[in-house]
């Protein structure tokens, strides 16, 4: 039998599945500097169980969610549902950009980002692929900052959640190089020397 967790945000509930990466600290900031126009177009990138998905159409956005887990993809579906939102959210599962042609565009695209530096067999895990970011923490940001530039609509913007172990100046120079304006919007000091970071960058 799968173990299920139930998490709450503010009014809403998310079960969390097997497999499927639990909302901490850095989700959980992301929330709460969530700022998202009614009727946009936004892309949510490794959804997990739902969470940002979920609240970016509460807002009145129009959203499609992604993840190259499966179990996330379901699980975050399921949760849609949950949440009376099931209507208003499509799902895909895919690696970032791959199933897109260069005519999608969005009008805000999230990430909370695989961030930490691990041992390449970290991902050899649904859950490790999830926060695994490879030897400097990098290895999808890096991917995902040299795609998700073509998909972002004039005046669009991208946020994007990582730590400051993956280098988040690294990060803003690489936004600066496809002719974004990035700044750090809001942040949360953990232990061991460690600061969760959350990006935005314009178009």
């Amino acid at each position: 039998m799968q173990s299920i967790k139930r998490v709450q945000f503010s009014k809403y509930s998310f079960d969390v599945w097997e497999n499927v990466y639990e909302p901490a600290e850095d989700s959980f900031l992301f929330a709460e500097n969530l700022a998202v126009p009614l009727g946009a177009q936004v892309l949510d990138v490794g959804t997990g169980c739902g969470l940002l998905a979920i609240l970016a159409a509460a807002k009145g956005a129009n959203v499609l969610a992604l993840d190259s887990n499966p179990f996330a993809v379901r699980c975050a579906k399921h949760n849609s549902r949950l949440n009376d939102l099931g209507n208003k959210i499509g799902f895909l599962q895919a690696d970032l950009f791959m199933a897109f042609k260069e005519t999608a565009l969005f009008d805000l695209i999230t990430f909370n980002a695989p961030y930490l530096p691990a041992p390449i067999e970290e991902e050899d895990s649904w859950i490790g692929r999830s926060w695994a970011g490879g030897i400097d923490g990098r290895k999808v940001i890096d991917r995902f900052i040299s795609q998700a530039p073509l998909h972002l609509k004039h005046e669009g913007r991208i946020l994007l959640m990582q730590s400051t172990l993956a280098n988040e100046n690294q990060t803003i120079k690489k936004f600066s190089e496809h002719r974004l304006l990035a700044s750090v919007i809001a942040q949360c000091n953990l232990p061991f020397f460690e600061t969760l970071t959350l990006i935005q960058a314009k178009a």
